[in-house]
């Protein structure tokens, strides 16, 4: 029997109205929404099934948005009756993950990536920072392009190593801008500047990190019940101290995504189960090893398709 890994998306895979047929038909799910209403103070609920996108899509909303759907379709899922060998999340998603394995309560957590997503919005003056998706090419040379661009225009880094020939760049605009118009140096076919408010895992996160590890710092953290695949290291993960550390350090770090995935095939996991909004981590995976399989569970059809 091939092992099983449940993954939890990041942000962009947010859409106005996710997770609200779950709401309305299974109880579990309805509970976890109302818990992050009452959490947080507001009605996140009605930014999250009805918008608008504009506001959906603030870093400080969405985060907390998707944590949510994460874990009512998770708490739905659950009477499946599936249990994973292993969790991982996608940057943001982490968060999700770590909730899965009973390392952080759900009311910590959505209050935690509500902070997360606002230290991450102030950490960077508007307009200062920017990021890039760089497809075709090579992770090496990418790295080497980014290095010396760093060097003589503005910093930049490789912020989430997605899957071959897809990886995202984050750092200075001026810095970026020099990357989208050099990327053919790196083998790149195609440099696609984001519509993000910030440089997101690169190095000018710092100041966020630092204040998300104040807040980290007064949670409680329980060692997780199943190892967590962690960003940063692309390894697993179980010990409550390292998985505080890690979280600060993943906000400035790159996301190992396309190394978390290939260390959980070779530990012999062969089904994934995406669980929260949209399709974006199964289409990752299939691009990095397409005989394994994937089932995204994203709304209530796909919940009740999964048979145990």
């Amino acid at each position: 029997m091939g092992k099983i890994a449940f993954v939890f998306p990041g942000q962009g895979a947010q859409s106005v109205g996710m997770g609200k047929d779950a709401y309305e038909q299974i109880e579990a799910s309805r509970a976890i929404v109302d818990r992050a209403d009452e959490a947080l103070g507001f009605k996140i609920s009605d930014i999250i099934f009805e918008g608008p996108d504009e506001v959906l899509k603030q870093t400080v909303n969405t985060q907390p948005a998707l944590l949510t759907i994460s874990v009512a379709l998770l708490e739905a899922f659950k009477a499946k009756g599936i249990a994973p060998d292993y969790v991982a999340g996608h940057s943001l998603g982490e968060y999700s993950a770590l909730v899965a394995a009973g390392v952080l309560s759900f009311e910590d957590a959505v209050r935690a990536v509500r902070s997360r997503g606002e230290f991450m919005e102030q950490a960077v003056p508007g307009g200062q920072g920017a990021m890039a998706a760089v497809l075709g090419a090579e992770r090496e040379a990418l790295a080497n392009l980014c290095s010396a661009v760093s060097g003589d225009v503005g910093s930049v880094e490789l912020a989430n190593v997605n899957c071959p020939g897809q990886i995202v760049i984050s750092g200075t605009a001026e810095g970026v801008q020099a990357v989208v118009e050099r990327g053919k140096e790196a083998g790149a076919k195609r440099v696609i500047p984001l519509e993000v408010s910030g440089p997101f895992h690169s190095s000018l996160m710092k100041p966020a990190a630092d204040r998300l590890g104040a807040v980290l710092e007064g949670l409680s953290l329980a060692d997780a019940t199943i190892p967590v695949i962690a960003n940063v290291t692309a390894r697993p993960v179980t010990d409550k101290d390292q998985i505080r550390t890690l979280l600060a350090e993943q906000v400035y770090s790159p996301v190992l995504w396309e190394d978390s995935i290939r260390y959980l095939i070779e530990q012999g996991v062969d089904t994934f189960y995406e669980i929260g909004s949209g399709t974006v981590l199964a289409g990752l995976i299939k691009k990095i090893d397409k005989t394994v399989t994937v089932v995204a569970v994203n709304n209530v059809s796909a919940l009740e398709a999964v048979t145990a």
